[in-house]
């Protein structure tokens, strides 16, 4: 299923209807054509200035626990990457929850594993 650029697994795929007087439709789409046009994108102000708080004006504390894991925004470069690289590769492989649905499109939520930068092990949340 395709819905707002987004390709969706059949069991994956948000509950028809998705709106009032809805129309839509499910396709079968090749998964070569999935795999050749799917793209990934997080756009940096999610970075710097959001989660790293660089300018002070966010409440949600997430700079914290990047700090505790060794990360600053001298990361945040390298943290935009490596998210959308583990996205790409989860979402083809269908490893993704639907989350809310609205007139923005359809959020999928997605877990990604990081190295511990001041330690051992890995950290793992869930992006979306």
């Amino acid at each position: 299923m395709r819905l707002d650029g987004c390709w969706f697994q059949e069991e994956k795929a948000p509950p028809c209807p998705h709106h009032p007087f809805c129309h839509c439709t499910l396709d079968l789409i090749p998964y070569a054509v999935v795999f050749g046009n799917v793209s990934v994108y997080s756009d940096y102000g999610k970075f710097d200035p959001y989660l790293f708080n660089t300018t002070g004006l966010q409440t949600h504390n997430k700079e914290k626990l990047f700090k505790e894991w060794g990360y600053t925004v001298d990361d945040a470069r390298w943290l935009q990457a490596e998210i959308e690289r583990q996205g790409r590769e989860r979402y083809l492989s269908g490893q993704y929850e639907l989350g809310k649905l609205n007139m923005f499109g359809q959020r999928i939520n997605i877990r990604v594993t990081i190295p511990r930068k001041n330690g051992f092990g890995d950290i793992s949340f869930v992006t979306g």
